[in-house]
């Protein structure tokens, strides 16, 4: 069980409270001085490892050039690979799910499709993270409907994500917006097409926030090993959503999730984007899709083993302004997140997987 507090004492320890912040996101209380107590694991400068037992850190004068290093140990020790994310822990004992519309549709609006996918998660008491992006920048026509832009929709954001209770996750673009998407979002999301773009995850990763960066369509999994190393350990996780195969097509492989995650980082399965159909909407300028396919990808991602699922939902897709062929229905998402809770208990609990 993750320890909910930590506390600090010594010349370093203000360092040592930033540090840690940092490597373990908002899942403890950091603080310096007192007791802040419920600790089973701290660290002792003197004598080098973690020492079972204790309550606090003693950190030393000279604990500058060491506590980054201590510290991810007791990162590791505490959360494995696990990205902190909220109250979340992506990678722990059970899936978090990643869940909204595409694009904000209008405040009232959203917050309306994000109550309802609160009342389904609540009754099954999962872990979820509202999505929604505030600009949707790789459209397929100059003329699609993109958004409200950063200043109007991360405001819109923000009040939607306090509303419900849960933490953010939108997608970042540019450098430049990395800063101001992180003062709302809990997870800065790098879109597929993106995924290299040195500058971009450099912007994601210097705010602290965890970064979720989706597999390019053109990438092969073993190839976000570069991906990963732009980013900060421990704050990174990475996402499938379909390979493409020939035009105006994507198939995913499945592999991929194993592949990634032997890279060291929790992975995600996006089971809606995967079933778009690039170029192949109704007007021939927009990305098409077929949402019949939504539940049997995010139940073999199930199967094959899987951090969290990202799906985009709608109670009318029809009326999305951004890929509505392939968002899931509301009507729907209970029996598919109950399938892929009773398929992830059944691979943890298997022999081997």
């Amino acid at each position: 069980m993750l320890p909910r507090s930590i506390s600090f004492s010594g010349p370093a320890a203000e360092l040592a409270v930033r540090l840690t912040r940092d490597a373990l996101g908002p899942s403890v209380t950091v603080g310096t001085g007192g007791d802040f107590g419920g600790i089973a694991i701290a660290l002792s400068v003197e004598s080098g490892p973690l020492v079972p037992g204790a309550r606090r850190w003693t950190v030393g004068p000279d604990a500058d050039a060491a506590l980054p290093r201590w510290i991810e140990a007791l990162r590791v020790e505490l959360l494995g690979s696990g990205v902190p994310v909220g109250p979340w822990i992506i990678g722990g004992e059970r899936p978090v799910f990643l869940l909204g519309p595409c694009v904000l549709e209008g405040e009232a609006r959203t917050r309306e499709i994000g109550e309802g996918i609160a009342e389904v998660c609540s009754r099954l008491g999962v872990a979820w993270v509202f999505k929604a992006s505030f600009d949707k920048a790789n459209r397929s026509s100059a003329s699609a409907r993109r958004g409200p832009g950063i200043d109007e929709g991360l405001g819109a954001l923000l009040r939607i994500k306090q509303h419900l209770g849960v933490p953010l996750t939108t997608d970042v673009h540019l450098p430049d917006q990395a800063a101001a998407v992180a003062e709302v979002a809990d997870l800065l999301q790098v879109p597929a097409f993106l995924c290299r773009q040195t500058d971009l995850l450099s912007a994601c990763a210097a705010t602290g926030r965890p970064v979720n960066v989706k597999k390019g369509q053109f990438m092969a999994p073993d190839d976000m090993g570069g991906v990963l190393g732009k980013l900060r350990p421990g704050r990174a996780m990475l996402t499938e959503r379909g390979a493409t195969f020939g035009y105006h097509n994507l198939v995913v492989d499945f592999r991929s999730l194993t592949i990634m995650r032997q890279l060291g980082a929790p992975v995600c399965l996006d089971a809606t984007h995967a079933v778009q159909l690039p170029g192949q909407g109704h007007d021939g300028a927009s990305t098409g899709g077929d949402r019949r396919f939504v539940p049997s990808l995010a139940r073999a991602g199930a199967a094959v083993g899987l951090d969290a699922l990202f799906m985009e939902v709608h109670d009318r897709p029809e009326e999305s302004p951004s890929d509505g062929p392939n968002m899931l229905r509301l009507e729907h998402l209970e029996p598919v997140l109950r399938d892929v809770l009773l398929i992830d208990q059944i691979r943890r609990n298997a022999v081997v997987c």
